[in-house]
């Protein structure tokens, strides 16, 4: 009886572990109707948020927030680079805008990323000149490192749990601003803090769903 009581509460342990890892993805009902001209998709920078309640030493709330928007930026570029890197082999019938173009037209529009939420889709799209809009937030309780990568080792696949995070990937129509598809998931265990290595085994995860990829 105690054996199965033991196995009962382990199984019930690791029942709860692996939900807490559980991924989410979202799919538009209308997402064939609505995708089925897009050409081209532009990657806005990510919105980076860390919530340590306390100060990395010899930082400031203005250096950290300065941090977080390079963060972004480096998250935007790390998956511009993905798709690039799979265009051809996952067979995407999509393609991505250069950031640099992104960046410089948002730029000359006067949008940052802390006005950005007052623009609709439909008009980041309009302004960008594409047919969707890529846009994604990135929230860890561990302080960033440095301004070059995100000292944030939160992705699942290797054991024993570091701190805590979530991401979410969204991609948007540029006609309508409907909302085609989302990936949101929790992170909780520890694989490095380059922010290249972060991206790719996120996307590893989403990838066989990601919706303009041909099977």
């Amino acid at each position: 009886m105690k054996r199965f009581l033991l196995t009962v509460l382990l199984a019930t342990a690791c029942f709860t572990a692996s939900f807490a890892q559980s991924r989410e993805i979202y799919e538009s009902p209308q997402f064939k109707t609505l995708s089925k001209n897009h050409k081209q998709l532009a990657i806005l920078p990510f919105a980076v948020t860390m919530t340590t309640k306390r100060l990395p030493k010899g930082m400031t709330a203005e250096t950290v927030r300065e941090q977080e928007l390079q963060e972004g930026k480096n998250i935007q570029s790390a998956l511009h680079s993905y798709f690039l890197k799979h265009q051809e082999s996952d067979h995407f019938t999509v393609g991505f805008q250069d950031i640099n173009k992104t960046n410089t037209l948002l730029a000359k529009a006067g949008i940052t990323p802390d006005n950005v939420a007052t623009k609709t889709s439909e008009e980041l799209a309009q302004l960008l000149g594409v047919d969707g809009v890529v846009s994604g937030s990135f929230v860890t309780d561990k302080p960033l490192s440095d301004g070059a990568a995100v000292a944030m080792t939160v992705l699942v696949g290797v054991s024993g749990p570091t701190n805590s995070g979530r991401t979410s990937i969204s991609i948007n129509d540029g006609a309508t601003g409907e909302l085609l598809w989302k990936y949101d998931k929790s992170l909780s265990r520890g694989l490095g803090s380059d922010t290249s290595t972060i991206i790719n085994a996120i996307m590893r995860k989403c990838s066989k769903m990601f919706p303009y990829a041909r099977s």
